[in-house]
């Protein structure tokens, strides 16, 4: 913390006239003086350079998206000539709901020449390892 100097007053004058039995006092000079000091000029590029890279971290850390959360989906696709099906889990990068999922799925299997049949939920972590001895070899591969 950077240290705040602390208001001065010059000591009290010789020229006051002091009377035993009257608690008033006259003043000769007509001001005195007390200084205020601001911050030493260092501590303001310190104050720079902490404060902002915080609170743009704690903007960041707020504004981040709900999706960011992991976020899993399970479908089923098929391979034609000759007919294949699988069943398979996914970890979604886009929106955690069916219908974006739907899309984001397709084109992620569609690489390898599967067509998604259905997704039929989107889940969290703790769904999937319920899932993946039913998943096999498609259990998070796309």
């Amino acid at each position: 913390m950077c240290p705040v100097a602390e208001p001065t007053m010059d000591a009290p004058s010789k020229d006051r006239q002091y009377r035993p039995f009257d608690i008033e006092y006259q003043r000769i000079q007509a001001f005195e003086v007390i200084e205020y000091q601001r911050r030493s000029a260092h501590c303001e590029p310190m104050l720079q350079k902490t404060l902002i890279p915080i609170s743009a971290a704690l903007a960041l850390t707020l504004a981040s998206p709900v999706s960011a959360a992991e976020c899993y989906a399970d479908y089923k696709a098929k391979k034609d000539s000759p007919l294949r099906l699988h069943y398979g889990v996914v970890q979604l990068k886009g929106p955690c709901k069916k219908g974006p999922a739907k899309n984001e799925i397709a084109s992620r299997i569609a690489s390898d020449g599967w067509t998604l049949l259905n997704v039929l939920s989107v889940f969290g972590p703790d769904g999937l390892q319920q899932r993946k001895g039913n998943a096999g070899s498609f259990y998070l591969r796309f």
